[in-house]
């Protein structure tokens, strides 16, 4: 198991971590980012591509590379923006949530249902469902663009706040200032 740790890094990323999150990418799927590097083309030198991401993180010299913008249209009209990482960059984002994931599930209200394991919009409207029997009112909330204007002082003190690893505010804070590339 020692193998596995991070020996004179500074930041203790195990390759284990890596792993883990690389077959949470895979079974994800997804589109190629700005290098149009497929989960397929990236999974045939695995062991070096992984073995890059966990050096550099570990290291604290991971630099996220651009993010393909991609504009889907609405059916209301207009566009919305959508980012899209790089296989390799999803793979260090996800080493970064898992590790959140760790800290931030225990003091999550337990109504709270988006971007949480095991839970998802049928468990929701399954409460919603159950509640209705119970009370005669609904509050249904929407913040637009929520994340295109939350200052990013906040969003690190957030996770600060839960998270103690300086490795992982170093790697949001380059994540949030990552250039967008447009096709």
């Amino acid at each position: 198991m020692d193998e596995l740790k991070a020996s004179g890094k500074p930041f203790d990323i195990s390759k284990r971590q890596v792993m883990e999150a690389w077959e949470k990418v895979r079974a994800n799927k997804g589109a190629p980012g700005v290098d149009a590097v497929s989960i397929a083309e990236f999974e045939k030198d695995l062991q070096g591509n992984l073995y890059k991401i966990w050096n550099r993180m570990s290291s604290g010299c991971y630099f996220p590379p651009p993010v393909r913008l991609v504009e889907i249209p609405k059916a209301q009209g207009g566009v919305r923006s959508l980012g899209v990482p790089t296989v390799g960059d999803r793979v260090a984002q996800t080493v970064v949530a898992l590790v959140l994931e760790q800290k931030v599930e225990p003091i999550f209200h337990s109504d709270s249902y988006g971007y949480r394991p095991g839970r998802g919009a049928i468990d929701a409207v399954g409460t919603c469902r159950a509640r209705c029997w119970k009370y005669d009112w609904v509050i249904d909330l929407d913040i637009k663009a929520f994340f295109d204007s939350v200052p990013w002082n906040l969003m690190l003190r957030a996770v600060g706040s839960v998270c103690d690893l300086p490795w992982v505010l170093l790697y949001v804070k380059r994540w949030l200032s990552a250039p967008l590339q447009e096709a």
